[in-house]
Formats: structure tokens, sequence, C-alpha cells
């Protein structure tokens, strides 16, 4: 990734971590041909994994009616949440810790 790349990425890549919404509209800024970024890309594809595990695993996390496991679970994606996002706002693309090498393996073909 180039200079130019990260810059011209930046944004979305910010972006793509605020909310699964997030996610979407940096997906379809990214998409516009004079702005695509393979920075923006990465991260996308960090946040996107994020998201959906948090949603897939906050399910059963759920049923499991109590305080001690659901703080433990928020917790451990507010740590790889701000790792994600704060390697995004300093430009490095960095891996999300334990998950991030699967993300980019499995939506190898999303945000490119």
């Amino acid at each position: 990734m180039t200079p130019q790349d990260i810059e011209r990425g930046k944004k979305n890549a910010i972006i793509s971590y605020i909310t699964i919404f997030g996610v979407i509209i940096a997906y379809f800024l990214n998409n516009e041909p004079h702005k695509k970024s393979n920075f923006a890309g990465f991260h996308i594809r960090q946040s996107l994994g994020l998201w959906l595990t948090f949603w897939a695993l906050g399910y059963v996390i759920g049923s499991f009616d109590s305080w001690l496991v659901t703080m433990g679970f928020y917790l451990f994606f507010a740590v790889l949440f701000i790792y994600g996002f704060s390697m995004a706002i300093s430009e490095k693309a960095t891996e999300v810790p334990l998950v991030g090498k699967l993300y980019q393996k499995i939506f190898s073909n999303f945000a490119k």
C-alpha cells in the first residue's frame, strides 16, 4: 500500500469501525472508481468480520444470563474494535489479534 492509497482510504477505514452501518457506508464509498483504496478495503474486511462475529456470538452469549460472561464478551470485543480503529487512525494495515487473518481470508473477495 502506497502513502497515497492510505491517505485516500483513511476516512473510509475509520468509518468502517463505527457500527455495522459504517461498514456498509465505507464499502459503498470505497467502491467509487476514483476513491478505491486497498487500505480501506483491508479495514472494511476487518470491521465486517468483527461486527458479524459480535452479533453471532452475542446471540449465544445472551443465553448464559450471567453478567460476568456478558461483560467479558463486551470487553473482549471493545478491545478488538479499539485496536482496529486505532490501526486505521495510525494508518497501519495491521490485522486484529486472534481473528484478523481469518477475516482477511474469508472476505478476500469483499471490498477489493
